[in-house]
């Protein structure tokens, strides 16, 4: 069995990024290029293209950039339904109208490597469904572009670690969309937890949603707008319909509805990374374990019958064991959200309001008026709790965002481990520096093969990025 080459293992990586400076550590040049502050431009912007126009481009990453007029202008799109690219294309132009009083040419591509090609775009945002991930950053870190892209990182482990070392290699700036972070109550919550306001950590409880069984597997034709081939990317050649991929309403509030490949494995593995990344990276967060992972895993779950397209898991009960002795639930049956459980009380943090009992709570509400002044540990606060401002500023400074490819890694791998028990329904053992199983099946689980010319490996391997290779590969 081969194993996943891993550039930096985790004691390297700490000791790396506590030794150095900020910017030094990470491997970012100190010199700005001209290129990345827009040069020949009056207000020196950060020009951004978004990549994948689908509902969380429209209502959450366009907009995110879009209120910072005076930091960046988003001047390009695309995806592979050309009705989505005009759409994002026409709210991009209105947003600026408005903001502005201004015209800002937006162009419009079927084909995102055209972006990439252009050398006045210093960055994207990918908004694309999980199997287009890792593609799109590996390529727009070898073509210098800084990148946003939306959690789990990637579909597979395989894919992560090389997205990883890819980003680090080519010195990029990365921000993952795990918003959570740039919200206040989980930064509150993760921050005491790190300076032992309820005493030593013992476990980690985390409910998370699921979705229902169904979907239409009937073939239909393939739309006109729609580039089928490309969404399908490196995953297996199938038949088309829309249950598969994403509404073709004419309803303008139906068009970005929940799509059906959320609810397919072979293009996400359903909500242990759709929001479990969300959670995972906050228990991490709160642990200290953003650049380690567990050491066993031991889940179960529902899986649908042969009567339902959609196919991911149903019900489910994971638990993962760190080698700090802290134990993590996740289910199904637990409340929404991250619930911190130490010696001395218990710290629960949710979305919601911030400044609600609702969204963050404690066994005792002292254990939420520490003083700042006490806490010796503090973590990364997002300017203005705006994680895409987080983000265009880390691009400017040359640093770390709050979030960062390694540790969007770490915490999406912690969700696939669970996802790879549930699918085995036996304890594995898991080893977070190496990345592998004591299990030959479980680790035939780390990677999927790729559909050529498509994939994130068929694409590092194209670019000359040959020194990691897919389980998979020839």
């Amino acid at each position: 069995m081969k194993t996943i080459p891993t550039k930096l293992n985790r004691r390297q990586f700490l000791k790396l990024t506590a030794t150095a400076a900020s910017t030094a550590a990470l491997g970012f040049p100190t010199i700005i290029p001209a290129r990345v502050l827009g040069a020949g431009s009056p207000s020196n912007l950060i020009h951004l293209a978004q990549i994948g126009c689908g509902r969380i481009a429209t209502d959450m990453d366009m907009p995110g950039v879009l209120k910072h007029p005076n930091l960046a202008r988003v001047v390009a799109v695309a995806d592979c339904d050309s009705r989505r690219a005009e759409l994002a294309r026409q709210k991009i132009k209105q947003s600026y109208e408005k903001s502005l009083a201004q015209t800002v040419e937006v162009k419009t591509y079927g084909d995102y490597r055209e972006i990439l090609a252009r050398k006045d775009i210093d960055a994207v945002m990918i908004s694309t469904p999980d199997h287009w991930h890792a593609q799109p950053v590996v390529e727009a870190a070898l073509a210098g572009k800084d990148i946003y892209v939306q959690k789990p990182l990637s579909l597979t482990i395989a894919e992560g670690r090389l997205v990883s070392d890819v980003v680090r290699a080519q010195k990029r700036v990365l921000q993952i969309g795990s918003q959570q972070r740039s919200t206040a109550q989980f930064h509150r919550a993760c921050e005491l937890v790190r300076n032992g306001v309820i005493g030593r950590l013992k476990s980690v409880q985390i409910g998370l949603p699921i979705d229902p069984a169904g979907g239409n597997a009937v073939a239909m034709p393939v739309p006109a707008t729609l580039n089928f081939d490309a969404w399908l990317g490196g995953t297996p050649r199938v038949p088309y319909t829309e249950d598969r991929v994403h509404p073709q309403s004419d309803d303008p509030k139906k068009v970005f509805g929940r799509p059906g490949w959320l609810r397919l494995n072979a293009y996400t593995c359903g909500m242990i990374t759709g929001w479990g990344s969300h959670h995972v990276d906050i228990s991490h967060w709160g642990m200290g374990a953003e650049y380690g992972g567990p050491i066993a895993v031991d889940a179960k779950a529902a899986w649908p019958g042969a009567d339902s397209f959609w196919d991911v898991h149903g019900k489910y009960s994971v638990k993962l064991t760190y080698a700090n002795g802290v134990i993590t639930t996740i289910s199904d049956e637990l409340p929404n959200g991250v619930r911190f459980e130490g010696e001395g009380g218990w710290i629960w943090v949710t979305r919601g309001a911030a400044n609600s009992t609702k969204s963050l709570n404690a066994s005792d509400p002292k254990l939420l008026q520490v003083p700042d002044e006490e806490l010796k540990t503090r973590l990364h606060h997002s300017p203005n709790w705006d994680h895409h401002l987080d983000w265009l500023e880390a691009i400017r400074a040359r640093k770390e965002a709050v979030t960062n490819a390694e540790t969007g890694h770490r915490s999406n791998t912690a969700c696939l481990i669970s996802w790879i028990g549930m699918k085995l329904a036996r304890p594995l053992k898991w080893d977070p520096e190496k990345e592998q199983f004591n299990d030959d099946e479980a680790n035939r689980l780390l990677d999927r093969p790729e559909r050529e010319p498509y994939g994130a490996f068929n694409a590092a391997k194209k670019a000359g990025f040959t020194k990691f290779k897919s389980l998979h590969a020839a």
